[in-house]
């Protein structure tokens, strides 16, 4: 063992001296090339070392504000205030007798025909995991065999939008930036300024203009290129609710830069304030609830929505809530069968909805899983809790088990099953091969070299013991002598990978995807050999030659497995043609059409078996009737 520590240090030691000496001969024009060519995306938050600055905040923000903000000066209660005519003032297009909630209802799909929407939670984390995710969310279209899965007209988020507290370097940095490398806003697409992105909306519209009006921007207008007449924005929206880290500063953050702005990336953010509702075709409404810190409701919150869903929801509607917090997979994992269910929610759900609710959509946990009722013979109980309940945290943030609750179901005194979850309960068992007891029975269970190794060094350890101890006291002696060489052995082999892992934050050392070794050896000699001399080497070994170096130096690859990224060629020459469009009056504004774009994400991954497009697949399926529904409707 310590002679394969020692090989591997020396092989990766001589690496790390290639790409130092690499980066110190290299052009000072040629790096900032390379770095301008790669996405600025920040790595994911070290939520487990004890020398994050930012995790000390954010666990001083808690503090602050559950003791002070929450208790004080809750957000909700103040934009509930400011709906209430404040000062006498009452809005001037609101018909006599009209509930003033223009703020919170928004009815822009209600008589559409169909609707697609996505659904994501608890993104903001890694920019790499990130922008995967919203790169998928961009295409106006995925096929994936019989499916065709279209763009979402609707993007909902479900909370915890920047890790690890909230503030405007992690929400620029964490959310903003992959979603606009992902769907360029209008003022971003073909022009290298963003300031739309980020201006504040005092008086944000529902509905932007699809076609700027011309004259507005100072520009005269020929007879070849008449005005052109205002049409409906046709682009795709985003609804976000607040997650607990996003209450973390008291929701200051949030309001200023989701319900003061318009754009994130290239969807078009309506929303005033932190909770709403959605009218969505065929009868179907969408809640989206903010819980806050202590995963509940406020009285004016439930307010508006028990007065909505007794006026406007029809008796064969169908709602949706969207939460941050899935309560009934929390609730039971904390208190068991002690049913200490949230007071408002439950009662806004079981006693006002009550069988309208037919779907809970939640984040929070990073996982996926669906929960079905299980029909009982039509008691009761089946009429008062959602039919299916579904926690999607897959937003772009680190994964979470789902094995922990596979033995969940119950929830307000109705029956579940699992009906689908990801990763399945048997991978969740298996990645959590993080303690040091889980790494040794691996050892033992798979890695047979190590575990003979290890054997043999324990009985070494006990039979150089002195011979003139007691089998009882040698055997003692030689297993603290063996578990003491072990744990030295761990505490080296975490060292070496620390200095690993710090010489790829600090640049020194690139890393990649699996082989990542031999394909810098590659690179390096394609520089220096002709191509003639390595095709005839490989030749006179029939293969050989690149094959064996290859799974040899497999040994040494680094321990990471990050993303690299390159523009993505047909992004590029889109841009191109659309430029070139502009330029010669064939079309005017085509900054304002970026979701219009057949190739709408600015970055692919480096390796094609890699990217996001080539890589995705459905894991769940299901339908949801409606009950009772009128005829042609």
């Amino acid at each position: 063992m310590h002679a394969l520590y020692s090989l591997w240090a020396t092989f990766i030691g001589l690496y790390i001296a290639n790409c130092i000496a690499e980066r110190l001969t290299a052009s000072g024009e040629e790096y900032e090339k390379n770095k301008i060519m790669k996405p600025d995306f920040l790595e994911m938050v070290p939520w487990y070392s004890g020398t994050s600055v930012d995790l000390y905040k954010t666990v001083f923000n808690i503090v602050v504000s559950v003791n002070f903000f929450l208790g004080r000066f809750d957000m909700r209660v103040l934009q509930a205030a400011a709906m209430n005519r404040v000062g006498g003032r009452v809005p001037k297009n609101r018909r006599k007798g009209q509930d003033d909630d223009g703020d919170f209802l928004y009815e822009l799909h209600g008589e559409k025909k169909e609707l697609w929407f996505d659904f994501m939670a608890d993104t903001g984390d890694g920019g790499n995991s990130t922008y995967t995710v919203a790169r998928l969310l961009a295409q106006p279209r995925i096929e994936l065999g019989k499916h065709t899965l279209n763009r979402g007209e609707l993007l909902l988020i479900g909370g915890d939008i920047a890790y690890p507290n909230p503030s405007q370097y992690t929400y620029e940095s964490r959310l903003f930036r992959p979603f606009e490398y992902a769907l360029q806003s209008r003022s971003c697409a073909g022009q290298g300024s963003c300031a739309e992105q980020a201006r504040m909306a005092v008086d944000k519209p529902k509905a932007p203009p699809e076609v700027s009006d011309p004259s507005k921007q100072g520009r005269k207008r020929s007879k070849k290129h008449p005005p052109k007449q205002v049409k409906p924005y046709e682009g795709p929206r985003c609804f976000l609710i607040p997650g607990n880290h996003d209450w973390f500063d008291g929701l200051h953050n949030f309001m200023g830069h989701i319900c003061h702005r318009s754009w994130l990336g290239g969807w078009f953010m309506p929303q005033r304030k932190s909770y709403f509702a959605l009218k969505l075709p065929k009868g179907w409404w969408l809640f989206g609830l903010d819980l806050a810190l202590h995963g509940d409701i406020d009285v004016y919150q439930f307010q508006f929505f028990s007065k909505l869903a007794r006026k406007r929801v029809g008796e064969r509607d169908s709602v949706i809530v969207m939460t941050h917090q899935p309560d009934w997979l929390l609730d039971w994992y904390e208190d068991g069968d002690q049913h200490n269910y949230k007071h408002n929610i439950s009662d806004l759900i079981c006693n006002i909805l009550k069988r309208k609710c037919r779907l809970r959509i939640a984040g929070d946990i990073h996982h996926y899983m669906r929960h079905e009722r299980v029909n009982s013979g039509g008691g009761s109980d089946e009429l008062i809790y959602p039919q299916h309940l579904l926690v999607n945290g897959c937003g772009g943030a680190f994964l979470h088990p789902t094995h922990v609750f596979r033995n969940f179901s119950k929830s307000h005194g109705v029956s579940y099953e699992c009906k689908q979850a990801y990763p399945t309960f048997e991978k969740s068992r298996k990645c959590e091969l993080g303690t040091v007891w889980s790494a040794f029975m691996y050892m033992v269970h798979h890695s047979y070299v190590s575990l003979g190794g290890s054997v043999l060094f324990l009985m070494a350890s006990i039979a150089f013991t002195p011979s003139k101890r007691s089998w009882t006291t040698r055997i003692v002696i030689g297993f603290c002598h063996f578990s003491a060489h072990l744990v030295v052995d761990l505490i080296l082999l975490w060292l070496f990978e620390l200095g690993v892992e710090t010489f790829v934050q600090i640049g020194l050392l690139e890393s990649s995807e699996y082989h990542s070794l031999y394909r810098s050896l590659e690179s390096m000699l394609i520089q220096t050999a002709s191509n003639g001399n390595r095709t005839s080497l490989e030749q006179w070994t029939f293969g050989l030659y690149p094959a064996c170096i290859k799974y040899v130096m497999t040994a040494f690859d680094v321990p990471e497995v990050p993303e690299d990224w390159q523009l993505d060629p047909q992004w590029k020459q889109e841009s191109e043609e659309l430029r070139q469009r502009r330029e010669f009056g064939e079309q005017e504004y085509p900054e304002e059409l970026s979701y219009r774009r057949e190739f709408p994400s600015k970055w692919r991954a480096a390796a094609s078996y890699q990217d996001p497009l080539d890589t995705v697949r459905i894991i769940d399926h299901f339908v949801i009737r409606q009950q009772n529904i009128r005829p042609n409707s």
